[in-house]
């Protein structure tokens, strides 16, 4: 076996069952690191404001519910399942469609997020 190759079992995460227990308007917090970018679980039951990482692409994939992903001109819906790319530096906000969404994020670790009021 190569030497490079670690022998650890990865642990399993299960975020929808994570999801289960957020009980505030707002959750995000890190599942694991990838190499230079981390893997984020987001529960949210209403809006988060407008936003823009300016030295990260922010990728989304849906879980649970609808999320929503607004931008300065249109937006883009993401059901289970469904991915969407936003490009670092894109002003952008997200909210669920329903009473719920939970979708992941990879983004670089200690992205930067700069508020706008837009």
């Amino acid at each position: 076996m190569d030497s490079n190759h670690h022998s650890v079992t990865p642990a399993r995460i299960d975020p929808l069952e994570l999801s289960l227990t957020v009980t505030g308007h707002y959750h995000n917090v890190s599942l694991g690191a990838v190499n230079d970018h981390e893997v984020r679980l987001s529960v949210m039951t209403e809006q988060f404001g407008w936003h823009r990482h300016p030295d990260s692409d922010e990728t989304f994939v849906g879980v649970e519910g609808e999320l929503v992903i607004e931008f300065e001109h249109g937006e883009v819906r993401l059901g289970a399942g469904q991915l969407a790319t936003v490009p670092a530096g894109t002003l952008h906000r997200t909210r669920p469609a329903g009473k719920r969404s939970v979708n992941l994020t990879f983004e670089r670790s200690n992205a930067a997020t700069v508020f706008n009021s837009r």
